[in-house]
């Protein structure tokens, strides 16, 4: 009987996760002036699919695994353009180097907690090792970035296994992304409230390429909270140095995806600015902070092939300096958005040695919104 009662708690408070708040863009606050795309989501660009595995067990376990796929086929043969750009590197990106010097990416892209990186990247080698066509390969670049959720989380006892790594990739999927506490952003703290996995996306016009880009970020940083311009985390007291124990260190992952044909180096001054958009919604980079974006490309156009037969030489037809700007600013509104988003979906949360996080009180949230 106390197990049956268990399970209807747990099923009511899942039902009660998913449904519990509204996204800021349904409460009327809209950030920026491009169009969304149809799921404000990540997936929006074609062929990218998203995965989640999430970890809450007992009083101190709260920790998960993100897993973000280019396209549906194999990434190893079908490698796609990539840059990486460094906000503030107090962090433990894995497979950085190769990423920039040859620009590209082969693997899955994995974001978990600080000291989960090594299993995250032995799930991604072996889930690569086993993929068709992978029979004789010999080196993987696993990228895989983290951020510390050890205030909510037992994070010294390494709970992420590499085969729950390889099941969050097998569990990838296109559609809606699940937002808040979920995945890599299970037991994250955001600007002093829950922090979680947020996403967004932007679809420019067609006079500027008709082109998508999303946006997905896992955030676990600190600053004053600002949305939509309005200094949420002031005018709500917690901001950081409001006396002299407060921090506001942390780590934010941002990954940009986009359909433009856009090579390496655009996709490095597209990452940068997604520093600006981490920026309006108040984050200061702090000392402390691992701070990374990773940006791609799914355009089929672009493709690096594992082995060619077609000789040296490749060609490619790419978006130009001059027509980037649109991106530009798709990937900051893209930015800002998710990661509200992120602390609009993630609900409080209690884990390691009693600590607890609450929600962003989104009633008094919506109130000073309406007020300037």
């Amino acid at each position: 009987m106390k197990k049956t009662c268990f399970l209807i708690i747990l099923l009511i408070f899942s039902v009660f996760s998913l449904f519990a708040q509204e996204r800021p863009r349904e409460k009327g606050i809209i950030f920026g002036v491009l169009p969304t795309g149809a799921l404000n989501a990540i997936t929006d660009v074609h062929g990218v699919k998203v995965g989640h595995f999430t970890k809450i067990e007992g009083n101190n376990i709260r920790t998960g695994v993100t897993a973000i796929l280019p396209h549906d086929g194999n990434v190893f043969q079908q490698k796609v353009p990539a840059a990486i750009y460094v906000g503030n590197g107090f962090g433990k990106l894995a497979g950085t180097t190769q990423v920039e010097e040859l620009g590209n990416i082969e693997t899955p892209i994995i974001l978990t907690n600080t000291l989960s990186v090594a299993a995250g990247i032995e799930g991604v080698v072996r889930y690569s090792l086993t993929q068709e066509g992978n029979e004789n390969v010999q080196s993987v670049n696993a990228l895989v970035g983290e951020t510390n959720d050890g205030y909510l989380n037992d994070i010294r006892g390494m709970h992420i296994s590499p085969a729950e790594v390889i099941e969050t990739i097998k569990s990838a999927k296109t559609g809606k992304v699940d937002e808040g506490n979920v995945g890599a952003g299970t037991g994250t703290v955001c600007f002093g409230w829950k922090g979680g996995i947020g996403t967004s996306s932007r679809k420019l016009p067609e006079n500027l390429g008709g082109y998508t880009i999303g946006v997905l970020v896992q955030t676990n940083f600190g600053g004053n909270l600002q949305i939509d311009g309005v200094a949420v985390g002031e005018k709500l007291g917690k901001y950081p140095f409001r006396d002299a124990l407060e921090k506001s260190d942390g780590s934010c992952m941002i990954v940009v995806a986009t359909d433009a044909p856009v090579l390496e180096r655009n996709l490095e001054r597209m990452a940068k600015r997604a520093m600006m958009g981490l920026a309006k919604t108040g984050g200061i980079a702090s000392n402390g902070s691992g701070d990374y974006v990773i940006a791609f490309s799914t355009a089929e156009g672009l493709r690096i092939p594992y082995s060619s037969e077609n000789g040296a030489l490749e060609s490619a037809v790419y978006v130009r300096n001059d027509d980037m700007s649109g991106l530009f600013m798709a990937v900051i509104e893209a930015t800002e958005e998710a990661i509200i988003n992120s602390l609009f979906a993630a609900q409080s949360m209690e884990g390691r040695d009693g600590h607890s996080v609450r929600q962003l009180p989104i009633d008094q949230v919506m109130t000073l919104m309406k007020q300037n």
